[in-house]
């Protein structure tokens, strides 16, 4: 006879009961959907002693081995659901064992508990107690004499319950829902709806950082930085598939070069911007490599990446440069990431400002330069400000030079023609850098825009401190 087909809807008339109805529904509901049947099973690790600088993510990389569904529980926790590792570990057993291991490799000591609910398996482990509860009907049993204190609740919720006479666990359960809904609010009853395996507990999967690391050992021993170009071009291929595909751009990029009988050695990109384009990583290692002297024929490359960055695509104006305020042109990200490559990362520096009202002091150099943040979408309508601001020159003097003033008019190459209003700065009075000025611009007699002010106080000289572009 042929096996009968699975439907999706049964009719109670066909079957002879109504137990042999329930059995077959839930067989239909096995069949199309198995994991809505399958139990789980979590670990809940509690890191005693724990040393927050290690960092939790460090460990739950590691327990990412186990299983790929691990979970965060900070600040000195972690959940793992391993119902589907089992069977790779020898049960229960074998995985308490592997992963008391991995903890203790790092010096760490765990609390290891394991349950079908991943609050339970945690509560259990901050209360030190290692239980291995697989059936969810056992649950509360084995909960109701743990302390109400490893659920981790506000200092005020635990000190009204204790002033009833509720300590444990199970003695909460107790309570009537409705009434410890009314005085202790709605979540710590959905925690405890969560724990019982009520309603669902859902955990945000922990994602390991994404990093590229690929190694290419070469045919023979190369000194020559043209051939050392050549071979590490797959591997720039490579990192650019990696990027696309996720979308991602990196800021930093190490290359080393391994040696036989001489530790690594280490040449370092720093971008201006996040980059993703393979030719143009490739041109920039060229130049590094021109400039890099080996210590030895190298053997093997290795190309890594650790911090990757979302890639954007590059923001376009609708207007050409220059039309109807469309944008000036360009970004000079990649003429200085050139000068960088050629002249060394010292010889590239950026300027930010401070809040200083004093010119001198208004910026500052950074080393390196700036990562350049795209521009926001601008309302043509809005962005300019309701009045327009006191114009500053790019060049700035590094000491301001006094001017010849014989008839109280300021002179150089002739008589200065004041062309703005008087901007007043007074300020650094708290910390002995007063100044009290007024600054004009003015015109030379060949056209020049200087920038000039004179003191307020005697003796009122005159001096030069900018020249306009």
């Amino acid at each position: 006879m042929r096996p009968r087909s699975i439907r999706t809807a049964v009719s109670t008339a066909d079957l002879p009961s109504t137990r042999t109805a329930e059995t077959s529904l839930r067989s239909v509901r096995s069949a199309l959907h198995p994991a809505a049947t399958t139990p789980e099973l979590w670990a809940g690790v509690h890191l005693s002693e724990f040393d927050p600088a290690q960092g939790l993510e460090r460990l739950a990389t590691r327990a990412q081995r186990f299983t790929p569904r691990v979970s965060l529980a900070p600040p000195d926790g972690l959940l793992l659901e391993v119902a589907g590792s089992l069977h790779l570990f020898a049960g229960v057993t074998g995985l308490r064992r592997e992963l008391m291991e991995e903890c203790l490799s790092l010096r760490v000591r765990p609390v290891l508990a394991f349950a079908p609910t991943p609050l339970a398996a945690l509560t259990a482990a901050r209360a030190g107690q290692m239980l291995v509860i697989t059936d969810l009907a056992q649950l509360v049993g084995q909960l109701a004499p743990l302390p109400l204190d490893a659920l981790r609740w506000p200092e005020e919720t635990r000190a009204r319950l204790a002033r009833t006479g509720v300590r444990t666990i199970g003695a909460v359960l107790r309570l009537p829902r409705a009434g410890f809904a009314r005085r202790f609010g709605m979540t710590q009853l959905a925690q405890l709806d969560a724990l019982t395996g009520r309603s669902r507990d859902l955990r945000a999967a922990f994602q390991a950082p994404v990093r590229f690391r690929r190694r290419r050992e070469l045919d023979c021993e190369l000194s020559d930085q043209g051939r050392l170009l050549t071979e590490l071009v797959p591997l720039i291929a490579a990192l650019g598939a990696f990027l696309t595909a996720r979308q991602c751009a990196v800021m930093e990029l190490e290359c080393r070069l391994v040696h036989r009988q001489a530790p690594p050695t280490r040449c370092v990109l720093t971008l201006a911007a996040p980059c993703a384009d393979e030719q143009r990583l490739a041109a920039l290692f060229g130049e590094h490599l021109n400039a890099l002297r080996l210590p030895a024929p190298v053997r093997a490359c290795e190309l890594r990446a650790d911090q990757l960055m979302p890639q954007l695509p590059p923001g376009r104006c609708l207007w050409q440069p220059g039309e109807h305020g469309g944008e000036a042109g360009e970004p000079s990200d990649g003429l200085i990431d050139r000068l960088r490559a050629r002249l060394g990362s010292e010889a590239v520096h950026g300027l930010s400002l401070r809040q200083e009202h004093r010119p001198e002091g208004a910026w500052i150099v950074t080393r390196p330069p700036p990562v350049r943040a795209r521009p926001a979408t601008r309302d043509r309508a809005t962005d300019e400000p309701c009045g327009a601001g006191p114009q500053r020159p790019l060049w700035l003097l590094p000491a301001p030079q006094p001017l010849a003033a014989p008839d109280g008019l300021p002179r150089r190459r002739g008589t200065l023609r004041l062309s703005s209003e008087p901007e007043r700065i007074e300020t650094g009075w708290w910390d002995g850098g007063e100044i009290a000025r007024d600054y004009y611009t003015a015109v030379d007699g060949q056209g020049v825009r200087l920038w000039v002010f004179r003191e307020r106080t005697a003796p009122h000289g005159w001096f030069l401190h900018g020249v306009f572009g």
